[in-house]
C-alpha cells in the first residue's frame, strides 16, 4: 500500500512539474512518431518470408528486438539507430589517434557541437554501407520483389532516409525530452517487443516447462538486480586538496573522492560486438546461396559454429565484449588527462605523488575493475544463448542486453526526474 502511495504521490509531483511534465509528453509524442514509422513497410519487400526467417534465427531475432520490430517487418526504420551508434563509437576511436578531434572532445559545449556535426556526416555514409549490405543479403535470399538497379535504388535511400529521420528524433529527445536520445530510442523499440515476446513464450510453452519459466522467472529477477548493481556500482578514490595560504585566508585542504564506475561504458560493447557478430552470420548465408559447392559447404560450416547456440559463437562473442570492455575504459577514462587536470587543480591521491605515479595508479584500479565489468558485460551478452541451449525454449530472444538497456535507461530517467523535482523543491525556499 505505501508503494502505491508513493507512486501516486511521485505522479502528482510530475504533474504539478511543468518543464517536466512538457519533456515526459514530448518524449511520449516522440515515440508514437517512431513507432508509426516501425509499421511502414519498405516497397518491394516479402514481409511474410522475411518473418519467418528471423522467428528461425535467434541472433537475428535478437538483432530484430534491439530495432524495435522493424528489421522483421523491413519497415522504413529498418536500420534503427544502428548507423549512428556506430558512427559514435568512431569518433569515440578517431579521438585517441586524432589531436583534432581530442582537442574538440575538450573543448566544453562548442567543441561538441563540432564533434556532433561530424558523427551525424559520419553516419550517412555508415547507413548507405549497412543499407546495401541488408539489402543484398535479402536478396540472395529471395525476399526482395524487385529486380531493376532503380528499385533497389530506391529501397536503398528509403532504408537510409528513415536512419537519419530516427538519428533527428532521437537528438530532439536529447533536446527537449527526457533521458539520452539514443537510448530512450533503443529503450523504445525493446519495449515494444516485450508483448510479442511474451505471447511467443506462452504460445510455445508445454506444461511440462511450467516449472523452468518459474525458476526463469526468478533468475531474471536475481539478474536484473545484479544489472542494477553493477551499473550504479562506483569505486571511490579519495582525493585530497593541497592547503594554500592567501594573506590571512588558508584554501583548499579539503577531502573529496574521484568516482570510477565498474562499468564505464554502458552497453557500448555488446552493440559494437553485435556489429561484428552479423559479419559471419550473413558470410554463411551468402555462401549458401551461392552456385558453387565448395562455398555453399564452407558456409554451412560457419553457419553452425555462428550459430546462436554454438560453442565458438559464444567464446567469440564473450571474448569481443570483453576486450572492448577494455577499449572502453580507455576512451570514457583517460588517465593521463585525469591525472593533469589534478596537478593543475592542486589535488592528489594520499600517499601517490602526482603526474606519472597518479596515473600509474589509477591505470591499475581500472585495470583491475574493468576486468570485472568485462566479464559482466560478456555474461550478460551470451546469457540468452546460454538460457536457450539449456532450456531449449527457441522465443527467449529478449535477454540480458535488453534488459541491461531498460534497466541503464530507467535508472538514468530516473535520477533526472529526482533532479529536476529536487531542483523545483530547492527553488520554493529561494
Amino acid at each position: 500500500m505505501d508503494l502505491i502511495n508513493q507512486s501516486l504521490n511521485l505522479v502528482k509531483k510530475i504533474y504539478h512539474h511543468p518543464d517536466l511534465r512538457r519533456k515526459i509528453l514530448f518524449t511520449a509524442f516522440i515515440f508514437a512518431i517512431y513507432r508509426f514509422m516501425a509499421h511502414i513497410p519498405a516497397p518491394g519487400v516479402d514481409v511474410n518470408r522475411l518473418s519467418s526467417l528471423f522467428a528461425a534465427n535467434q541472433f537475428l531475432n535478437l538483432l530484430n528486438i534491439f530495432a524495435g520490430g522493424t528489421l522483421a517487418r523491413f519497415s522504413l526504420v529498418a536500420l534503427g539507430i544502428s548507423p549512428y551508434i556506430t558512427a559514435s563509437i568512431i569518433m569515440q576511436l578517431m579521438g585517441m589517434v586524432i589531436p583534432r578531434i581530442k582537442e574538440l572532445q575538450k573543448e566544453g559545449e562548442s567543441g561538441q557541437a563540432q564533434v556532433n556535426q561530424y558523427t551525424r556526416l559520419l553516419t550517412v555514409p555508415l547507413a548507405v554501407v549497412q543499407s546495401i549490405s541488408v539489402v543484398l543479403l535479402l536478396q540472395s535470399q529471395n525476399l526482395i520483389q524487385v529486380g531493376d538497379w532503380f528499385s533497389l535504388l530506391t529501397l536503398v535511400l528509403s532504408i537510409v532516409a528513415g536512419a537519419l529521420v530516427i538519428m533527428w528524433l532521437g537528438e530532439l529527445i536529447s533536446e527537449k525530452g527526457i533521458g539520452n536520445g539514443i537510448s530512450m530510442i533503443l529503450f523504445a523499440g525493446i519495449v515494444s517487443q516485450i508483448p510479442t515476446a511474451v505471447s511467443q513464450i506462452g504460445l510455445t510453452l508445454s506444461s511440462d516447462q511450467s516449472l523452468t519459466l518459474i525458476t526463469l522467472g526468478l533468475l531474471t529477477l536475481a539478474i536484473v538486480g545484479l544489472m542494477v548493481f553493477m551499473n550504479e556500482a562506483v569505486r571511490k578514490v579519495p582525493i585530497q586538496y593541497a592547503k594554500r595560504q592567501r594573506g590571512a585566508r588558508i584554501y583548499g585542504g579539503q577531502t573529496t573522492f574521484l568516482p570510477i564506475r565498474v562499468n564505464t561504458s554502458g552497453v557500448m560493447p555488446i552493440i559494437f560486438a553485435i556489429s561484428i557478430m552479423m559479419v559471419p552470420a550473413f558470410l554463411g548465408r551468402i555462401l549458401m546461396a551461392a552456385n558453387n559447392a565448395k562455398l555453399v559447404e564452407i558456409g554451412q560450416k560457419i553457419s553452425i559454429w555462428f550459430s546462436s547456440t554454438a560453442t565458438v559463437y559464444m567464446v567469440v562473442y564473450f571474448l569481443i565484449v570483453f576486450a572492448f570492455s577494455y577499449l572502453s575504459a580507455i576512451i570514457f577514462f583517460n588517465t593521463d588527462d585525469i591525472s593533469d587536470e589534478l596537478k593543475k587543480s592542486g589535488a592528489f591521491i594520499p600517499g601517490i605523488r602526482p603526474g606519472k605515479a597518479t596515473k600509474k595508479h589509477l591505470d591499475y584500479i581500472v585495470s583491475r575493475i574493468t576486468f570485472v565489468g568485462g566479464v559482466f558485460l560478456g555474461f550478460v551478452a551470451i546469457l540468452p544463448s546460454l538460457v536457450q541451449r539449456l532450456t531449449e525454449m527457441q522465443s527467449l530472444a529478449i535477454g540480458g542486453t535488453s534488459a541491461l538497456i531498460v534497466v541503464a535507461v530507467v535508472l538514468e530517467v530516473a535520477k533526472q526526474v529526482e533532479s529536476m523535482l529536487v531542483e523545483q523543491n530547492y527553488d520554493k525556499y529561494r
